[in-house]
């Protein structure tokens, strides 16, 4: 029986039957009329097109969009529902009523509640711009970081003798180097986007920036870095502090002090205020240089927030891979950011463009600083750690290449291992040895660190593999994984008491955010003996080094063994085991691909079937957002 029986649901029953919109969606769209004085049960054409808009609108948010594209019919939503297979979206969408998208347009841009254009009232609950259909909030964020990208995007006056010392000092004066015209943008841009894949020298391309700017502005120059996780952040310090050491003295020691932390915590996270932060507008970050690593998973209402809490007259670096995951949360900035086209030319980016090319004139002739100047994006293609079999591997699931993708793994090669599960419980059961040989052999490892009391061993034991899986639960799942990894590795565990679940070798993955503690969700760490009286501790890397809590002091944690991908982004990890699910899932995308096969440095083993991973590489994750469209009023 349907949850919404005591909810007049009216226009609304079919789409909710058909399992494209679940309560919450038909409560929202309810109250929206309810505000127009209209009942859902009893609504007219035009208010049931405008429920069905509304509330389609939310159900956007979970799958990652920020709004719904009228002119398209309803149709993707279908699909996304579905899991992309178009006999299944045929069947869907020919069971609901969608409205006809040219008088669906029509009843929207007529009705009382919905705002038009970007000049409408902002205390509607609902705005049309163009086909696109948002709720007030999201519209207003979106719009917030347009503005304020373009308020950015004018030239920084700036000693041209000295800016063209520091690069030539920082990157040498032979070749072209979209490193060395990445940081020239951010030195005459006040935001600037650094994109590219591992391996393209992005926190290289950061660590140089800030000793450029340091050059220019003198060592007061308040530098802050940030990520969205706690352990993408400390990734992003050590990679930088590991860039500066192959510098000059001069440029290394204005590096020495960068202050590394989660996005949340940079912004000032407050538990009793949901979405909003101790820093704002009124009260903006002191820093003068803002640099944000894995930037794919910033959504759309955060980097609203940041773009509030930077001055304006303070620079902003955006740094990630646009083909990774975007955020589980609603938006795709990067992605957006990165493949919208460049805006008409004006006075502001011809006197950038020419700034650019006097800093840059090896650049010039390659054709890559007009668009850096008119959009503010650099993407890097040198790959300098990716080779071989993975490199291949990246590269056919970035281009969407199914056929070249199995043909890699066909091939077979000692850093890319494919194992085909078609056959069923034999193959199953040959995939399950192999990796239970690799997981047994590296909690060995960190167990044995974790009793000689050595954090950073068992830490860095931790990270020497790990299995992703698009799935919490299901036989593909998480939960399954690390019920098969512990039962492996249970003749390794010692309890200090029957039932004590603080045992020393125990891996720990962070479920909440603790800003007391400095730990945020994601974070990983392991129980280890305290080198200094031997009580047990569990040790979290901080930058270069490791930092000890004592166990009672965690609240939210969970034995870790397998994780998401999504929870893997942000990570490095020397062998990777992924995980693949039917290929049906909704979930087996494109994306999800290549930031599982990207997290691994030296090897990565898939396990799962080649119409699975056929499927994957063909699916797209869909997400609707203005942000990189042109938008008139």
């Amino acid at each position: 029986m349907s949850d919404l029986t005591r909810l007049p649901i009216g226009p609304l029953a079919p789409f909710h039957a058909a399992g494209l919109l679940a309560v919450p969606d038909v409560q929202v769209a309810a109250a929206v009329l309810r505000i127009g004085g209209h009942p859902l049960a009893s609504a007219d054409p035009a208010d049931a097109a405008v429920a069905l808009g509304a509330a389609l609108c939310v159900r956007a948010l979970r799958a990652g969009s920020v709004c719904v594209d009228l002119a398209e019919g309803g149709t993707p939503w279908a699909a996304e529902e579905a899991g992309g297979g178009d006999a299944t979206v045929g069947a869907v969408t020919a069971a609901v009523p969608w409205p006809d998208p040219e008088a669906w347009l029509a009843a929207a841009a007529a009705h009382p509640l919905v705002a038009q254009g970007t000049s409408g009232s902002d205390d509607l609950p609902l705005r049309l711009v163009g086909s696109l259909l948002y709720l007030q909030r999201y519209w207003q964020d979106e719009q917030l970081v347009r503005v304020a990208l373009r308020q950015r995007a004018g030239l920084v006056p700036l000693d041209h003798r000295t800016l063209a010392e520091g690069l030539a000092r920082l990157f040498g004066d032979d070749q072209p180097d979209r490193q060395r015209l990445t940081a020239a943008l951010s030195a005459l841009r006040r935001c600037t986007v650094l994109a590219g894949g591992p391996g393209t020298g992005k926190t290289t391309t950061v660590a140089r920036i800030v000793a450029l700017l340091r050059s220019l502005h003198g060592p007061q120059l308040s530098v802050a870095l940030a990520a969205p996780t706690g352990k993408a952040a400390a990734r992003l310090a050590e990679a930088v502090g590991q860039a500066a050491a192959a510098m000059d003295p001069a440029d290394r020691a204005g590096l020495a002090d960068l202050p590394s932390s989660t996005l949340h915590r940079l912004l000032g996270w407050r538990p009793d205020a949901s979405g909003r932060f101790r820093h704002d507008r009124s009260n903006p970050l002191p820093h003068d240089v803002v640099i944000v690593d894995e930037t794919s998973m910033v959504s759309l209402p955060l980097m609203a927030r940041l773009l509030e809490a930077v001055r304006p007259d303070a620079r902003l670096v955006l740094v990630g891979d646009p083909d990774q995951l975007a955020s589980i949360d609603a938006g795709a900035v990067l992605g957006d950011l990165v493949h919208a086209p460049a805006p008409p030319g004006d006075t502001d980016s011809a006197a950038l463009a020419i700034a650019l090319a006097e800093a840059c004139p090896r650049e010039a002739p390659e054709g890559l600083v007009a668009p850096a100047a008119a959009t503010g994006v650099v993407t890097l293609e040198r790959n300098y750690r990716f080779g071989g079999a993975i490199g291949a591997l990246a590269a056919a699931i970035r281009a969407g290449a199914p056929d070249e993708v199995l043909a890699v793994l066909a091939a077979g090669s000692q850093d890319v291992v494919f194992l085909d599960v078609t056959a069923g419980a034999s193959a199953q059961a040959r995939a399950e040895r192999a990796v239970r040989a690799d997981v047994r052999d590296q909690q060995e490892q960190v167990v044995a660190a974790a009793r000689a009391g050595d954090a950073g061993a068992a830490l860095a034991a931790l990270e020497g593999h790990r299995v992703l899986c698009a799935h919490r639960e299901g036989p593909h799942g998480v939960q399954h994984w690390n019920e098969r990894i512990a039962a492996w590795t249970e003749h390794l565990v010692v309890h200090a008491s029957p039932g004590d679940p603080w045992y020393l070798g125990r891996p720990l993955l962070v479920t909440a955010n603790d800003p007391a503690l400095g730990l945020f969700n994601g974070d990983t760490g392991v129980l280890v003996a305290d080198p200094s009286d031997g009580v047990t501790r569990v040790a979290f890397a901080r930058g270069a080094g490791t930092v000890l809590v004592a166990p009672e002091r965690l609240a939210e944690v969970q034995t870790l063994h397998a994780m998401t991908v999504h929870r893997g982004q942000g990570s490095q990890f020397e062998a990777v085991t992924v995980v693949l699910p039917s290929q049906d899932s909704p979930l087996l995308t494109r994306e999800l691909l290549y930031t599982a096969v990207t997290r691994a440095r030296r090897r990565i083993r898939i396990v799962g079937t080649p119409e699975a991973v056929a499927a994957g590489v063909q699916r797209r994750v869909r997400r609707a957002s203005g942000l990189g469209r042109p938008i008139a009023g």
